[in-house]
């Protein structure tokens, strides 16, 4: 549709910005994407801006004459009739006429017919795939976003935004494109670590309770004859090498004592007590107190729950539900044993490929923090680095990324970011996300719920977008503060009608 002609300004057309005069009767919006040619070829750009102007109010003091005279401009000359449009545009790259996509290094000409981009020139463009994950529409435009898995999950995801921007919602809203998906496209494993229980709702649907599988804190167990001495130096950072060196020895005496026999912690503490060849008592003192601390979780046990063969399975959900735990070192432990627990069994093709979805991301993996508080940390950052090549992805969502590991972030290749007023935040996004630019960082801190600006490795170029509808139902502690206040009203006037009822 014809929208426009590029106009001649003091510094415009240019490669970065060119501005152009709307038609009459069009509606363009801010956030649109237009094309206009050049000789490169088409150029697909982003409006920036709706500018109105009129030369009849172009001069102040004009106009303040004309008011003293107790008479306006519109009565004395046809001032309505010069009233328009202008439209400020950013182009973002240009199609050749081999239909091959690159920078724009040309401007268009002034008087270049400008056109509103059709919607297979948008999904072409954007590099959205028919087989892909649909999390909503281009805003302003009536476009799927549907994103390629490969390329939005591969080298690892990251969901950003304030408190009640709608992380969660966009999250969900992914978990049921990935259960939903075609086995001939290919299905993944998803285990979700919920902070909060706000994803149990898919437990409670009858289209997903049959694909998901919940573990509560309370109920996770971590089976000690699996461990290595490795995993117990991650979540015993202070442990000195010669405790290591006699906690390896220890592991492998009862290993070999048991043959094949399941053991716990208590057990471990048992050989550790009455070993012989530990010569200081003070190592055998802090070992005991080390393994003492962490068999009082309540975490170890005999065997895992969930078992590996049920923590990971094609288009199914695992939810690791650790609301009711109040400790953040035994959330932490558990992170990171489900962390290496996923990375090990991919290199050995043991699980289909998996992604982790890790809410309060920046709580598992802190930037600036010892390494004492920060258990859950390393295996974060390493599955960031090297999961890739074992097909392990990662979602790392956070309300405060710049407290999230700059290591873990920087391996993300597509951000996915919705509303965001902190100005470090906003600071950090911008030198940590690449191809935002000054404008873009401005729209961020005024999308509203449910708005999102996709950018990295997904698309091609930055994309703002409106999050679609959920199709599950939505967790009893993820509703509204008014509707939770209905609610419990609802059960008090309920209990006196009881009350009443029997006396």
């Amino acid at each position: 549709m014809y929208v426009g002609t590029v106009i001649s300004t003091t510094n415009t057309p240019s490669t970065e910005k060119f501005h152009f005069v709307l038609a009459e009767d069009v509606i363009v919006k801010k956030g649109q994407f237009v094309v206009v040619s050049t000789e490169e070829g088409k150029v697909v750009a982003r409006v920036s801006d709706i500018i109105k102007t009129n030369p009849y109010f172009e001069r102040a003091d004009s106009v303040k004459e004309f008011e003293r005279s107790g008479k306006s401009l519109s009565e004395l000359f046809p001032s309505e009739r010069w009233e328009y449009l202008i439209g400020e545009a950013v182009p973002l790259g240009v199609y050749n006429e081999n239909g091959e996509l690159s920078r724009s290094f040309v401007p268009p000409s002034p008087g270049e017919k400008v056109y509103l981009a059709g919607k297979q020139e948008i999904f072409k463009f954007f590099g959205f795939d028919e087989n892909g994950v649909c999390l909503g529409k281009v805003l302003h435009h009536d476009v799927e976003v549907k994103l390629n898995i490969t390329r939005l999950l591969q080298k690892h995801l990251a969901i950003l935004a304030m408190s009640g921007a709608g992380k969660s919602y966009l999250t969900t809203v992914l978990i049921e494109e990935l259960i939903e998906r075609k086995e001939e496209h290919g299905k993944i494993g998803i285990v979700l670590i919920d902070t909060h229980g706000e994803y149990v709702g898919f437990t409670e649907d009858e289209k997903y309770m049959d694909k998901t599988y919940l573990v509560l804190g309370k109920d996770f167990k971590i089976g000690v004859p699996s461990l290595s001495p490795q995993f117990f130096a991650e979540i015993l950072p202070n442990m000195t090498a010669v405790q290591k060196r006699e906690l390896t020895r220890l592991l492998a005496y009862i290993h070999e004592e048991k043959k094949g026999k399941p053991f716990d912690l208590t057990d471990l503490m048992e050989k550790l007590e009455n070993d012989k060849i530990i010569k200081k008592s003070d190592t055998r003192n802090i070992l005991y107190t080390y393994l003492s601390e962490l068999n009082s979780t309540g975490l170890f046990g005999y065997y895992d729950n969930p078992p590996l063969d049920k923590l990971s399975r094609p288009g199914q959900l695992t939810i690791i539900d650790i609301s009711d735990l109040t400790s953040q070192k035994e959330k932490q432990i558990i992170v990171s044993y489900i962390g290496r627990k996923l990375f090990e069994a991919r290199r050995i093709e043991r699980i289909p490929p998996t992604l982790l979805i890790l809410e309060e991301a920046h709580n598992y993996a802190p930037e600036g923090v010892k390494k004492e508080n920060a258990i859950s940390r390393g295996i974060i950052e390493k599955i960031a680095r090297e999961g890739r090549k074992f097909h392990v992805a990662l979602c790392l969502i956070s309300q405060r990324p710049i407290n999230l590991s700059t290591t873990a972030l920087s391996q993300c290749n597509t951000h996915i970011i919705l509303r965001i007023t902190n100005p470090y935040d906003l600071d950090h996004i911008g030198k940590t996300s690449e191809g935002i630019t000054r404008d873009v960082l401005k729209i961020i801190s005024s999308l509203q719920v449910g708005e999102a600006l996709v950018v990295g490795e997904a698309v091609n170029y930055p994309l703002f977008f409106k999050v679609r509808t959920r199709k599950s139902k939505k967790a009893e502690r993820g509703i509204s503060l008014e509707e939770a206040a209905l609610r419990f009203m609802e059960k008090q006037n309920k209990v006196s009608e009881d009350v009443k009822a029997f006396m």
